[in-house]
């Protein structure tokens, strides 16, 4: 099942990606490099890296020395070389990875693992590059986010060009599940919450549900994980 799906995306991926609006690829999670420690001694690796600008802004306030970057659109990945140390260009389900065993400080997945055919294999694949104690930052779509639960129940399923219904979205998580495939891949997760802050409503709501809904008003879900 998994070969024939891998058949059936091949060749698709530029062209879908390449029909996204512009600003897509651009601009940088500072949220990410500000979560970092200074030390122009550390290595990077950020999968889906865009046009770089993450890269460029770690570098740029010396929280490493080298950021390296893999990115599928070809026309992102050649702006991303002019701003980051080094960009290899593919689809990271497919490419073979050149870096030695235990060479990266950090791992960045923004908005990235929700595209793969078997994200499970890549987390797995990048496991042995990350060294002991290494950090991982993540984020993905909330499929459980109340306005897609209001959608299932008036029967739809409405996918967008960006957001959490991105129709190049293979894969759906919410806050637990997200959780849960790290740690079936080897790696300690040290927090799930949310990308930037709740709405006053959002934050009123869940605190009157004690926490129990809390999932309901995450829009993407912010892991911070490590490696043993």
């Amino acid at each position: 099942m998994l070969a024939k799906m891998e058949k059936a995306l091949d060749g698709w991926d530029e062209r879908g990606y390449r029909a996204k609006p512009p600003g897509y690829f651009e601009g940088a999670r500072k949220d990410y490099v500000s979560e970092l420690p200074v030390n122009p001694q550390a290595s990077i690796l950020e999968i889906g890296c865009g046009d770089g600008g993450t890269g460029y802004l770690a570098l740029k306030e010396g929280k490493c020395g080298r950021y390296c970057g893999v990115e599928l659109l070809s026309s992102a990945a050649e702006r991303a070389k002019d701003r980051i140390s080094e960009v290899l260009v593919g689809n990271v389900e497919e490419i073979a990875l050149p870096w030695s065993s235990a060479s990266f400080d950090v791992l960045i997945l923004s908005e990235v693992l929700e595209h793969l055919v078997d994200p499970w294999a890549v987390l797995k694949k990048l496991w042995p590059l990350l060294k002991p104690g290494a950090i991982v930052l993540a984020s993905s779509p909330n499929v459980s986010h109340h306005r897609v639960i209001r959608m299932l129940i008036r029967g739809d399923w409405n996918l967008t060009d960006m957001g959490v219904m991105d129709k190049t979205h293979l894969r759906w998580f919410t806050p637990r599940s997200y959780a849960a495939l790290f740690e079936s891949c080897g790696y300690v997760v040290d927090s799930v919450g949310q990308v930037g802050t709740l709405s006053l409503k959002a934050k009123a709501l869940s605190i009157l549900s004690f926490g129990r809904f809390h999932h309901l008003f995450i829009v993407q879900v912010n892991l911070r994980a490590h490696r043993l």
